[in-house]
């Protein structure tokens, strides 16, 4: 007996996307028209956009009654937004994608194509990129990076492109963490899961989001949501400058009985004292990471605030 085709969700976190929007909604329907099963939706999360982008939604949702919106009361940011866009997907498969059209809708049926297989997770892994080279470099070494130092196991080169089955999508949202990583917590989840490499795009309209402080924060939720090596490594260095100054003593130690000499050096004194302090003064930092993570979550506010809900189906 064939298995029913399962309704599909698409979830869309959008902020400023009115220039790409008409391009997106045109390919995006199109692949959903072609997918098996249904009635499939379309869940915009909008993160607080100024720009026409809600209005663009409203009118396109009065056309086709797929499309679902979700205003958020402010920008909560991206992570946020698609943790609200699995919250109000109803779909048995969820696709998460980005508004850019980098991730490009004529892969979802390859996606669910695989997820037919029996895998209950499908993530794409970024193949060809047409970001400037030292973007491509950052994230070459941040993958790559993170995959050595995290506590689970995460697979290199995978965005947030991805559809998931409905019990991965509930997994995810019983964690109630605040700092969301959710392509490492997509792998945290466990479950059957499984890649396939997808090229990634240029944006087709408007301009990135993610500017370079927002991504070094995003880098820092992944590594502080799924390691504990930061905490560890003070240890290390701690061990290591102890070693060292227990070497040095001992050859001063020889140095004055044996040579008859006493070490010199007042540079490199006030060099070491200084590297020590660093040293100190940036592992309080890591630490305060985590005491400041852990005071966020204490305060349990709510990932987003919902503006307004329109829905038809």
């Amino acid at each position: 007996m064939t298995a029913l085709a399962p309704r599909v969700s698409v979830a869309i976190p959008v902020f400023n996307e009115a220039d790409v929007l008409p391009e997106l909604l045109r390919r995006l329907m199109g692949v959903l028209e072609g997918l098996p099963g249904g009635p499939h939706e379309v869940v915009f999360v909008d993160d607080g956009s100024s720009d026409a982008t809600v209005s663009l939604l409203k009118a396109a949702a009065e056309r086709d009654l797929r499309i679902s919106i979700v205003a958020l009361s402010r920008n909560f940011g991206h992570q946020a937004a698609i943790t609200a866009a699995l919250d109000h997907a109803h779909g048995d498969a969820v696709v998460v994608m980005d508004a850019d059209l980098q991730d490009p809708p004529e892969a979802i049926p390859t996606l669910l194509a695989k997820l037919a297989e029996g895998f209950d997770v499908v993530y794409a892994r970024r193949g060809e990129r047409h970001e400037p080279w030292y973007l491509r470099a950052c994230y070459y070494l941040f993958y790559r990076l993170i995959a050595v130092l995290s506590d689970t196991r995460l697979p290199l080169d995978a965005g947030d492109f991805a559809v998931l089955s409905r019990p991965v999508i509930e997994a995810m949202r019983s964690a109630p963490e605040r700092h969301r990583y959710l392509r490492g917590l997509r792998s945290w989840v466990g479950f059957r899961q499984t890649g396939i490499t997808v090229d990634r795009g240029t944006r087709v309209a408007g301009v990135s989001k993610y500017r370079p402080l927002k991504l070094l924060r995003l880098a820092f939720d992944g590594l502080f949501a799924f390691s504990t090596v930061p905490l560890r490594a003070a240890a290390v260095v701690g061990g290591v400058a102890v070693a060292g100054s227990l070497l040095f003593v001992a050859y001063a130690v020889y140095a004055k009985l044996v040579l008859d000499q006493s070490p010199q050096g007042f540079t490199a004194l006030i060099v070491a004292i200084v590297f020590s302090l660093g040293v100190q003064l940036m592992f309080l930092g890591v630490i305060g990471e985590y005491v400041g993570r852990v005071y966020e979550e204490v305060k349990g506010r709510p990932h987003y605030v919902v503006r307004e809900v329109i829905r038809h189906t």
